[in-house]
C-alpha cells in the first residue's frame, strides 16, 4: 500500500474553523485527522503542502518512521504549525492503518482499558445564579465534572481587567462550592489571563477545597514561573493544551508542577506522540485530562487514545446545559460520529476511527476569515484571551 494523496481541507463548522485532512492511499483506503491550531488553518495548509511532497509513495503503516521522518528531516523542527500538521497526518495515517486491519485504533495503542469515556462539561462565563442554575442542568444530566470560565470579561469592548476578575470569581466559586456539593468536581479555566501574582491572589481567596482543578491561569512559556505558583497555593492545575511536543511536557511531568495533562490530539503530534506523553505522565502519577474543543475526528481520535490509557480522568466536551453538542456540526457533514450516551462517550468498536465525512460537503463549505478575542484592558494594554 502506498500514500497517493494528502488533501488539507480548512472549512467552516459550526462557529469556527476546522482544519480536516485526508489522506487517499493506492488500494482505495483513506484516513481523516485534523488539526488543532484554530485561528491559523491557512499555515497549516502550507506546512500539509510541504509535508505532501514527502509522503506520497510512502507506506502508510510506517507510522512511527513516517513521524521521525517529517519532525526530524528538516532543520527547522517542530513548532505548533508545523506539529499541528503532522498531528492530522498521524491521526490519519492510523485510521487508515486500523481499516486496513480491521481493527478499531485503540487496538494499535494497546488495546482499551475501558468501555466508556467520562466528560466534562462547561458553563458559560460566571454570571452568578445563571451559572449556578447551568450546572445544576449539567449534573441533572449526569456530569459530574463541570467547568466554569472566569467573570469580568466586557464582550462589547473585549475588555478584561484581571484584577476585577479574581473577585468575582473566588466569590461565585464559593457560593457555587455551597450550592452543588461535595460530590462534583469543580473547576475552572482561566486560559493563561493572570499572572503569578494575580493567580496566587484568586487562589488565596478561596477556602482550600473551593475548586479541585484550576486550569491554565498563567501562560506557560516559563516553567519557573509555575514552580513559583505552585508554592503559593494548593489547588491542582491542569495544564498543557498548547503543548506541541513532549519535551514542552517534560518540565511541568518530571518537576512534578502540575496534577493533570491538558493533553491536546490534535496539537501535540497526534497518536504517535501523546502515547509516550501519557506513559511519561503515568509514571509521575499525572491524570489525562484531554483538550478537545473541535470536531468530531478530534474527539473520536481522543476517545480511542482515552480508551487505551490507564491514567485517564476526563475528556473535554463541547456539551452546555441548553445544548448537548454545543456547535457541533449536523450529522449531514458527518454521517458517522461520536454520540454521548449520557455524560459518557462509549468506546466504538467499528475499524478504523469509526468516523464517517461527506467530503462533498467539505468542499462547498467555506473557509471563514476568524480570530479569536482580542482583549485588553482600560489603559489600552493588550492582555491574554
Amino acid at each position: 500500500m502506498k500514500i497517493t494523496a494528502i488533501k488539507p481541507f480548512p472549512v467552516w463548522v459550526g462557529h469556527r474553523n476546522q482544519m480536516i485532512v485526508k489522506i487517499e492511499t493506492d488500494e482505495g483506503i483513506f484516513g481523516w485527522g485534523e488539526s488543532g491550531l484554530s485561528g491559523r488553518e491557512k499555515a497549516v495548509v502550507g506546512a500539509i503542502e510541504h509535508f505532501a511532497e514527502i509522503l506520497v509513495g510512502l507506506d502508510p503503516f510506517k507510522i512511527g518512521h513516517i513521524w521521525q521522518l517529517l519532525y526530524r528531516s528538516q532543520y527547522f523542527e517542530g513548532g505548533r504549525v508545523l506539529t499541528a500538521a503532522q498531528s492530522a497526518i498521524d491521526i490519519a495515517l492510523h485510521d487508515i492503518k486500523g481499516k486496513a486491519l480491521g481493527v478499531p485504533v485503540y487496538e494499535l495503542l494497546g488495546g482499551k482499558v475501558r468501555d466508556a469515556i467520562p466528560t466534562f462539561a462547561s458553563t458559560g462565563a460566571i454570571n452568578g445564579q445563571d451559572t449556578i442554575d447551568a450546572a445544576k442542568a449539567l449534573i441533572a444530566r449526569g456530569w459530574s465534572t463541570i467547568r466554569f470560565f472566569p467573570a469580568a470579561w466586557d464582550n462589547p469592548g473585549n475588555i478584561f481587567e484581571p484584577r476585577e476578575s479574581v473577585g468575582k470569581s473566588a466569590r461565585f466559586l464559593i457560593e457555587a462550592r455551597e450550592a452543588l456539593g461535595d460530590d462534583v468536581v469543580l473547576g475552572i479555566d482561566y486560559h493563561h489571563r493572570l499572572s503569578v501574582a494575580e493567580t496566587a491572589s484568586f487562589c488565596q481567596k478561596m477556602p482550600s477545597g473551593t475548586i479541585d482543578f484550576l486550569e491554565e491561569p498563567i501562560r506557560d512559556e516559563t516553567p519557573e514561573a509555575y514552580e513559583s505558583l505552585r508554592k503559593l497555593t494548593d489547588v491542582p492545575f491542569a495544564i498543557g493544551e498548547e503543548f506541541a511536543s513532549k519535551w514542552q511536557f517534560l518540565p511541568y511531568i518530571e518537576r512534578g508542577i502540575h496534577q493533570f495533562n491538558r493533553i491536546d490530539l490534535c496539537n501535540v503530534g497526534g497518536f504517535t506522540e501523546a502515547m509516550k506523553v501519557a506513559g511519561w505522565s503515568e509514571a509521575h502519577y499525572v491524570d489525562l485530562m484531554p483538550h478537545n474543543p473541535l470536531g468530531p475526528i478530534c474527539t473520536a481520535a481522543t476517545i480511542h487514545m482515552s480508551a487505551a490509557v490507564p491514567n485517564f480522568f476526563a475528556l473535554e466536551t463541547r456539551a452546555s446545559a441548553t445544548d448537548l453538542y454545543a456547535g457541533t456540526p449536523t450529522a449531514d457533514l458527518f454521517p458517522k460520529m461520536p454520540v454521548l450516551d449520557g455524560a459518557v462517550f462509549t468506546v466504538p468498536d467499528g475499524p478504523g476511527l469509526g468516523i464517517e465525512v461527506n467530503e462533498k460537503l467539505l468542499n462547498t463549505d467555506s473557509f471563514r476569515n476568524w480570530q479569536a478575542p482580542m482583549l485588553t484592558r482600560r489603559d489600552g494594554s493588550v492582555t491574554n484571551w
